[in-house]
């Protein structure tokens, strides 16, 4: 998919009283409901995630002979072949997490999957120092997904302010093909969200790719 925007989250203004940030290095596309022209919408939202994680790969590595971002019915057929999934979950429209994304990134990859569990989105701070340490060394993009919060989410980077902490978010959610960044931005479809904004009752999971550059 070589028409996908790429690097959206860039020039999109800092919250207010920024003290710190760090953000993924490197480039990565886009992938959101329907931009392969699959109707994905309402459960395809961990797919789109892992594609854009699997794109900052191809991407990073920059190395033609690599495994292009896999589709929705290739990752399924992995997950089955891995034994994760029953047959019955080829063509299926049932979702993954972050658990499933991190089985993905080494099976296609071969880029493990670190999964940080919470208990609940109060917990999201005690997790901020770990996240500070990823965007400052691998700067990879990170999956997020979670149970009464099943909205599946990239965090681009962390910031924090005199006040508060945020997180970058790119939400696969969007459903419009041929919009531009500035446009992507408008909508929140990428946007700055502080840690207060997620929902406490929810428990949250967390795939940080433990990539490591390889030689060329």
């Amino acid at each position: 998919m070589t028409d996908l925007l790429v690097d959206v989250h860039e020039d999109l203004p800092l919250p207010p009283d920024t003290v710190s940030v760090h953000l993924i290095e490197g480039t990565y596309q886009y992938w959101h409901y329907l931009c392969d022209g699959v109707d994905d919408r309402g459960w395809g939202c961990g797919y789109r995630t892992l594609q854009t994680l699997c794109s900052w790969i191809l991407l990073h590595e920059k190395k033609p002979s690599k495994r292009p971002v896999p589709s929705i019915p290739e990752l399924q057929e992995a997950l089955v072949k891995m034994q994760d999934k029953q047959k019955t979950f080829l063509g299926s429209r049932d979702w993954i997490g972050s658990f499933e994304v991190s089985l993905c990134l080494d099976y296609f990859y071969d880029v493990p999957g670190k999964i940080v569990h919470l208990e609940s989105g109060a917990d999201l701070p005690s997790c901020v120092d770990q996240l500070v340490d990823h965007f400052t060394t691998t700067k990879a993009p990170v999956m997020m997904g979670g149970d009464s919060d099943n909205s599946s989410k990239g965090v681009l980077g962390i910031c924090k302010t005199t006040n508060s902490t945020y997180l970058l978010i790119l939400d696969p959610h969007c459903s419009k093909r041929g919009t531009d960044k500035e446009e992507l931005q408008r909508d929140g479809w990428i946007k700055w969200r502080p840690l207060e904004s997620f929902v406490m009752n929810s428990f949250y999971n967390l795939c940080l790719p433990q990539y490591k550059a390889r030689p060329p």
